[in-house]
C-alpha cells in the first residue's frame, strides 16, 4: 500500500522541473486543479526556472524582485513550458526574463531581479501589526468548515499551505455584517522545505497569490461564494528584502488602496516570526461585483 500524496507533496512535486536544455523548462500541474491554472502555481515554478540558470541564486546571489504580467489562462490538462532569458551576468547582479507559454501561447510573462547582499548602515522595516500569534488559532480547513456549500472553490483547491486567519476571512465575516480594511493571516509551508533558497522564495511567492485580494471584497463586506464577485489577477509585483524561511510562520498582512474601473489593487507585507519584514507585494486584478437584483 503506497502513502497517500499530500497536497504539499504535489506542491512540491509541481517544483521538480523538466530541463530541456537551452535555458527551457517544462512543469507540470498537481492533480488537484481549479479550472485555470492558479497564479500562485506559475509564480513559483517560473521562479525556480530562473533560479536554475543562475548560478549563485542558492548561495550568493538574492533574489530581490520578480514582476509579473498574467497575459492568458493556463490549461490545467497540459504542462506549461518556461523559456529563460539571460538579461545580465556579473558578480554581484543578474537578470532574468521568463516566458510561461504553453503550446506557443504566452501565459504570462516574469523579470526577475538577484544582487549579492551588501553591509549598509541604513536599515529599516515596517513594524509587524500586532495580532495573535498562530498557536491556537483555527487552520484554513477548520475556517471553511460548514461552508463547504458556500466557497466550494476553496474547499476544492489544493491546501499545501498551512493558513490561520488572524481575523475573520470573508466567508465568516460576511455573516457576521464585518467590513474589514485589512486581512492578517500567518503562513507556512504545510511540511518541511529543503535547505534551498530558490524553493522558499518559491513557496512564499505560491502563498502571496492566496489572500491579497480578499481586502477589496472585505472592506465593502462582500464574500468569495455568497456574492456574485469575478476576480483574475492581470499583475503582480513581489519584494524580497531579507532571506525567507518559509518553512515556519510569516504573518502577511493586505490592504487594498484601490479599487475602480473594474480593477481593484492590494498591497500585502510579509512578516517574520520575529516581526522583521522580509517582504512586500502588490497585485492588480479584474474584480467585478454583480449586485443582486432587488425583488419588484
Amino acid at each position: 500500500m503506497t502513502d497517500t500524496l499530500t497536497d504539499f507533496d504535489a506542491f512540491l512535486g509541481t517544483l521538480e522541473l523538466a530541463d530541456l536544455g537551452d535555458d527551457t523548462f517544462t512543469g507540470r500541474h498537481p492533480a488537484k486543479v481549479a479550472p485555470r491554472t492558479f497564479g500562485g502555481q506559475i509564480l513559483s515554478q517560473a521562479i525556480v526556472a530562473s533560479g536554475n540558470t543562475v548560478p549563485g541564486s542558492r548561495d550568493s546571489l538574492f533574489l530581490h524582485a520578480a514582476h509579473t504580467h498574467f497575459i492568458n489562462g493556463g490549461d490545467v490538462s497540459r504542462d506549461i513550458e518556461y523559456r529563460v532569458t539571460r538579461l545580465r551576468d556579473t558578480r554581484n547582479v543578474a537578470n532574468r526574463m521568463v516566458s510561461v507559454e504553453q503550446d506557443g501561447t504566452v501565459l504570462a510573462l516574469m523579470q526577475l531581479a538577484y544582487q549579492t547582499d551588501a553591509r549598509n548602515p541604513l536599515v529599516h522595516g515596517d513594524p509587524a501589526p500586532q495580532v495573535p500569534g498562530p498557536e491556537g488559532l483555527p487552520n484554513i480547513q477548520d475556517t471553511l468548515r460548514g461552508y463547504e456549500d458556500v466557497v466550494t472553490m476553496f474547499v476544492e483547491a489544493p491546501q499545501p499551505m498551512d493558513m490561520r486567519f488572524t481575523n475573520d476571512p470573508a466567508w465568516i465575516a460576511k455573516g457576521k455584517g464585518l467590513v474589514q480594511e485589512d486581512n492578517r493571516v500567518w503562513i507556512r509551508a504545510a511540511g518541511d522545505l529543503p535547505d534551498d533558497q530558490v524553493i522558499h522564495d518559491a513557496a512564499m511567492a505560491y502563498a502571496s497569490d492566496t489572500t491579497i485580494l480578499d481586502s477589496i471584497i472585505t472592506r465593502h463586506g462582500l464574500s468569495w461564494g455568497f456574492d456574485r464577485i469575478m476576480a483574475v489577477t492581470l499583475n503582480q509585483s513581489l519584494w524580497f528584502h531579507r532571506r525567507v524561511r518559509f518553512d515556519d510562520y510569516n504573518l502577511y498582512a493586505s490592504h487594498s488602496t484601490v479599487a475602480d474601473g473594474g480593477r481593484g489593487m492590494s498591497n500585502g507585507q510579509f512578516f517574520d516570526r520575529a516581526g522583521v519584514l522580509v517582504a512586500s507585494t502588490t497585485q492588480e486584478g479584474v474584480l467585478k461585483y454583480f449586485p443582486a437584483r432587488s425583488a419588484q
